[in-house]
């Protein structure tokens, strides 16, 4: 598992930056359910200390992602198939509508400056570093649906995106096929620039169906 990158514990953001780091790692499948993980265990392999990711775990499990198993840590939960259907099915209800209006309503200036975390995906994706290709392409799209100005539709979909599972990303590092799929990040970002509501809206909907197919090793 990658350790985590700057973490030294001197900002204020330290127990949420881990807790996003673990949310990654469960929606990656680094951390599979079932499995038992206690504290300390995982911040020797994230390479901080256990304090904060007792803490972050802690949060995890107030969000339903894992179980504390008394004297032994936490145990990583099951989503169902037809549980990550019904999180798709709403995330498509939102995410595509609202990307597509996007492209009349959005400042340029703003979804530019989307675009260094969009090459962020296809650095993390081109290296096989799923934990820094998840939390990026969080904060790409939850970064542009900010820009449609609803702020609970955003914490909706941040609900619906943390309960996803991408079990199939490893499968696509090793086959070389990441780095296509982050690149998608990039095609949605000058469809939205050139206000072409047609191909974003088939960008948007060929990337949200890799949720329960490429992604999910389906």
């Amino acid at each position: 598992m990658t350790a985590l990158k700057d973490l030294g514990g001197r900002r204020p953001s330290y127990r949420e930056r881990v807790a996003d780091a673990l949310r990654a790692a469960l929606i990656a499948g680094e951390l599979r359910p079932g499995e038992v993980h206690s504290a300390p265990g995982l911040a020797a392999r994230f390479g901080v200390s256990a304090t904060p990711v007792r803490e972050a775990m802690l949060d995890l499990a107030r969000e339903g992602l894992v179980d504390t198993v008394p004297n032994k840590g936490f145990r990583v939960t099951a989503v169902s198939d037809r549980q990550l259907d019904e999180y798709t099915h709403v995330r498509s209800l939102i995410e595509i509508p609202t990307t597509v209006g996007l492209a009349a309503t959005a400042d340029p200036v703003a979804m530019e400056a989307l675009r260094p975390v969009a090459e962020e995906i296809v650095t993390a994706a081109a290296a096989g570093d799923l934990i820094a290709y998840v939390e990026a392409d969080q904060r790409f799209h939850l970064g542009l649906l900010a820009l449609a100005g609803n702020a609970h539709l955003v914490e909706v979909v941040r609900d619906l995106r943390r309960r996803a599972r991408l079990y199939g990303l490893t499968a696509l590092v090793e086959q070389g096929r990441l780095r296509e799929s982050a690149e998608e990040h990039l095609e949605l970002l000058d469809a939205l620039l050139a206000r072409d509501a047609e191909a974003v809206r088939e960008v948007m909907t060929r990337h949200l169906g890799h949720v329960r197919g490429l992604w999910a090793g389906a």
